[in-house]
């Protein structure tokens, strides 16, 4: 059996490997998407004060500290029982909004894109960031600089620092904004809307005026009917910072609706000894293998997958590429996962209208942006949209406060299983027996993880947590002594 090995693969946050396994006759048997590294978060954080994990989550990774400050922010407000002033939460959702903006720019200039302006067969010196910026042209490199730009000021005027923020705490935030910040931070979010309906327009020109990347989008071999998930409004509007997780099937009917303390009854999470990761499934449909279906509890949380998930919009230029989105690809659901790309693009707008909108609400400013914990800690979960899935933090407390249990259930793990079933139906379209391997063959294998944006960083622990680690001992000469190995 021939093996085929992709390590290190490139642009995403964090490592990872894929292998990929021929039968004789040389078509694909098997591959396995491998998350060779550990975190352990959940496990030193026992022993901890509770109020510590906003900032401490935060330094998981260097890419999404905002979400696991936010979701931790929001569990130490279950763990006291507090209910924030509605200043504090605008505050919180202005610095998330901005923050959605600058990451969803990220993935899309940086990471997914170069696949589609440069060409999945692009020679990889040119398929990437700077390949980009020269082929669109240093105008439009600048405007993605300042669109993360305008993002990170906005997360230091409210979050303190323009990464790792540290002002979410118990019931709000440790300070709040004064009007002449809140006239800047209005002017810049006026400044991210024209930059994403430039993106959409961008993403227009670009893929959908080009058959041959319609039909790749269209095609087979990057789809797979899952169910979606995604947090909604009151309305079942897309909501990133609030609201309830949305579950519908894989054939556009929601199942129903959970709150952050109710995960449990519709979220488990499956161990496989040869990865980091953990597989979370629809606890309520069951785990049946890494297949698509209503029958199988595998589901998805993406900005598709949100789209999916919810009845529209919040905002209204949104909502009109939202319905654009959906009128063009034949309705609800879409399962094609290379147009995650698209509804990316429609959440950055929402996120850039929103910012916008919490910016001018007269609240905003008030100075009403904490409510004191006056009851004894115990138990309490919190749950944001991170860019790149659904975040659940839940924490247990004893009496003082000090963390006695932690589960992280972070975005990226969501996708697990879902991508690794992209990765393997992609290999499999495009390896086909009595063809000769090409780089650019295996970036479309890359490709169908690139979708999904994962992150590695803050993603992988292990159950029951074994390291491997192997020590060299050399003598003053250099020379080998002894070999020590654990777990490898």
């Amino acid at each position: 059996m021939q093996r085929i090995t992709i390590d290190p693969i490139t642009r995403l946050e964090g490592h990872g490997k894929i292998e990929i396994f021929l039968n004789d006759e040389g078509d694909v048997a098997n591959t396995y998407f491998q998350i060779p590294e550990l975190r352990g978060f959940e496990r030193f954080c026992v022993g901890r004060p509770v109020e510590e994990m906003p900032v401490l989550t935060g330094r998981i990774c260097g890419v999404c500290p905002e979400a696991h400050h936010m979701a931790a922010a929001k569990a130490c407000d279950a763990v006291y029982h507090l209910d924030p002033p509605r200043p504090a939460k605008l505050l919180r959702e202005l610095l998330y909004s901005a923050f959605y903006v600058t990451d969803h720019t990220t993935h899309f200039y940086a990471l997914g894109g170069p696949d589609f302006v440069m060409g999945p067969d692009a020679p990889v010196a040119e398929r990437n960031i700077l390949g980009v910026i020269h082929k669109v042209g240093l105008e439009i490199g600048g405007k993605v600089i300042q669109a993360r730009r305008a993002g990170h000021t906005v997360i230091e005027m409210i979050g303190g620092r323009k990464v790792h923020p540290c002002t979410s705490i118990p019931g709000g935030l440790s300070k709040g904004i004064t009007e002449e910040q809140r006239v800047e931070i209005e002017k810049l979010g006026r400044w991210a809307i024209e930059f994403a309906q430039f993106s959409l327009k961008l993403f227009g020109d670009i893929v959908l005026s080009n058959k041959a990347y319609v039909d790749l989008v269209l095609g087979d071999a990057y789809m797979h009917r899952t169910y979606s998930i995604g947090t909604v409004d009151a309305n079942n509007k897309v909501n990133f910072y609030d609201g309830l997780v949305s579950v519908v099937d894989p054939e556009g009917k929601r199942i129903g609706k959970y709150a952050p303390h109710e995960y449990p009854d519709w979220i488990a999470e499956r161990v496989e000894p040869w990865t980091y990761l953990k597989f979370p499934y629809l606890k309520k449909i069951g785990w049946n293998g890494f297949t698509d279906g209503v029958e199988s509890g595998v589901y998805s949380a993406t900005p598709l997958s949100r789209l999916n998930a919810a009845d529209g919009m919040a905002t209204p230029l949104a909502q009109a590429e939202y319905d654009k989105f959906y009128n063009a690809l034949g309705g609800k659901p879409v399962h094609q996962r290379l147009a995650t790309h698209w509804a990316r693009l429609i959440e950055l707008l929402y996120a850039a209208e929103r910012w916008v909108e919490l910016a001018t609400d007269p609240e905003i400013t008030s100075d009403n942006f904490r409510a004191i914990p006056t009851e004894t800690p115990t138990e309490g979960v919190g749950i944001v949209e991170a860019p790149r899935g659904t975040l659940t933090h839940h924490y247990w407390t004893d009496e003082r406060g000090i963390l006695t249990k932690v589960n992280l259930i972070v975005g990226t793990t969501n996708n697990y299983a879902p991508i690794s079933m992209s990765i393997k139906k992609a290999a499999a379209s495009f390896i086909k027996k009595g063809t000769i391997v090409s780089e650019g063959m295996l970036n479309r294998v890359e490709m169908a993880f690139r979708a999904y944006d994962p992150c590695f960083g803050c993603a992988t622990h292990s159950f029951p947590g074994q390291m491997p680690l192997q020590v060299t001992v050399r003598d003053a000469r250099g020379e080998v002594v002894e070999v020590l190995k654990q777990h490898c």
